[in-house]
């Protein structure tokens, strides 16, 4: 079987509905819940791009804009953003809609790390990503600043070697 590639079609759609066992006792999606089914979304779409085994490496500021109600259908939309080595970002969205009122809601976004990896659990390349829509490009270039500041918050990078993030507060 020839090895597929899917680095333009790592965007993974993926929908839940919101049951009686996965609310707190305001009948509110728990959080816990959602970032499982997130960190799933998020999985699948680094799978695709790098057509290997992924682990979590990291998830990015969380926000819970809106609640999530029972009987709600989420939708969960991820796509990589930028490859490194051997990690991907991905970039996930979240909405509810509540199909009987016809209203749909953002209510989550965040950035999720993965780290592909072999056989052995040791980290593996991955292919370099192409951008293709402005949107696209937008979110490839700022994913280095994310990537220093997730490595000097993290103790794995010195901040005076961050130069994407320095750019940032350097005036002329």
């Amino acid at each position: 079987m020839p090895k597929l590639k899917y680095p333009q079609e790592s965007e993974v759609i993926m929908t839940e509905m919101v049951l009686p066992n996965d609310t707190n006792t305001l009948n509110n999606l728990m959080g816990g819940r959602l970032l499982h089914w997130m960190d799933i979304c998020a999985a699948i779409s680094a799978q695709r791009h790098s057509n290997r085994i992924v682990v979590t490496a990291s998830v990015d500021n969380v926000s819970f804009k809106e609640p999530i109600r029972l009987g709600n259908i989420v939708t969960m939309k991820a796509k990589v953003t930028r490859s490194f080595n051997s990690s991907m970002e991905v970039h996930l969205e979240v909405w509810a809609e509540d199909v009987p009122a016809g209203i749909r809601v953002s209510t989550n976004q965040a950035f999720y790390t993965f780290v592909a990896v072999d056989q052995n659990g040791r980290p593996i390349e991955v292919s370099a990503l192409e951008p293709q829509s402005d949107e696209e490009k937008e979110l490839y270039i700022s994913a280095l600043r994310r990537r220093q500041l997730r490595l000097v918050l993290g103790g794995r990078m010195n901040p005076a070697d961050a130069t994407e993030l320095k750019a940032l507060f350097d005036v002329a």
